[in-house]
């Protein structure tokens, strides 16, 4: 799937989540409503963070140039870890900060109505572009092997970063309706300020997950497994009785970004034949793996007799 699509989810989020934040400063200035400054406070968190996302992907995009041979790729990376601490430094913390202060000080809701309203048009507005991120997500190789394993497997958290947050906003909104109906029908003026603690734990919660995802990214994952199957097949392919190729030493790939991925490979060529067969051989196995991956966009053949390989410390079979 091309980056178009995270980039289109990344501005629905972005034109929603701005305008929920408006409209719940408003709420909450009228209303006095810890749960719904939190709120507020969390949307206007998610909508500076879908920015960087956008300038993430913008910077990704650059060509490779002399200090940055491989390109740009994992630009993507470094931006949405830092999406990640945005959301546990201010969006976590200053929500269960507020929540604090209402538990010691509370004090009634007022305008209640206009809580409701809000927190309607929000989840509604939080929904659809849940529906837009999910229905983008579902369209990728990895998303069949279940949700969470699909966001553990996702190389784009351009993607998942806005799908993560969308849950986090639906349940965060839906606590603080339960933390309004509480304090509003039960008469217990608390409940607003528990709302408000738990909705920055949830956020602190997704903002954790999302810095190990992003983290194992930035060190550099290797493709799926399908993808490595799958160049080892075709070079599988060029071994054998007339073949060029005797044995594979070493396979090793990287995601340079969501769609650029590094691939090395070590072969061992049959003894005796020419310089133009080897050649031949490197570029069939160029053409085919290219081919068949397009986010394959480095490729390194090297020839080297198995008694003279050292492998690295790790082997992928």
């Amino acid at each position: 799937m091309a980056s178009g699509g995270s980039r289109s989810v990344v501005l629905i989020a972005l034109g929603c989540n701005f305008g929920i934040a408006a409209a719940k400063f408003v709420a909450a200035a009228w209303t006095l409503s810890s749960a719904m400054l939190s709120e507020a406070i969390h949307s206007l968190v998610d909508t500076a963070n879908q920015g960087l996302l956008l300038f993430g992907i913008a910077r990704a995009k650059l060509p490779a140039d002399e200090q940055h041979p491989f390109g740009y790729g994992k630009e993507i990376y470094f931006w949405s870890f830092i999406v990640a601490m945005v959301l546990f430094s201010l969006g976590a913390g200053v929500a269960i900060y507020e929540g604090v202060l209402k538990i010691l000080d509370p004090h009634p809701l007022q305008n209640v109505e206009v809580l409701y309203a809000v927190l309607a048009v929000a989840m509604a507005l939080e929904g659809y572009s849940l529906f837009k991120a999910v229905r983008e997500f579902n369209a990728r190789p990895e998303a069949r092997h279940g949700f969470v394993e699909a966001l553990r497997r996702s190389k784009d958290p351009s993607l998942f970063a806005i799908v993560l947050e969308d849950m986090a906003a639906m349940l965060g909104l839906t606590i603080a309706l339960l933390g309004t109906l509480v304090a509003h029908l039960g008469g217990f003026d608390k409940a607003d300020g528990v709302a408000s603690i738990l909705i920055g734990l949830l956020l602190a919660g997704v903002a954790a997950f999302m810095s190990i995802e992003i983290k194992s990214l930035i060190v550099g994952e290797a493709a799926s497994r399908v993808v490595q199957a799958g160049i080892r097949e075709i070079v599988t392919g060029e071994i054998g009785a007339g073949k060029p190729i005797r044995k594979i030493n070493d396979l090793r790939t990287m995601h340079l970004g969501p769609h650029d991925v590094l691939v090395t490979a070590s072969v061992d060529f049959q003894d005796g034949i020419s310089a133009r067969t080897v050649e031949d051989a490197t570029g069939r196995l160029q053409a085919a793996i290219k081919s068949r991956f397009p986010e394959v966009r480095h490729l390194f053949i090297e020839g080297q007799s198995e008694e003279t390989f050292k492998p690295a410390s790790v082997t992928l079979h």
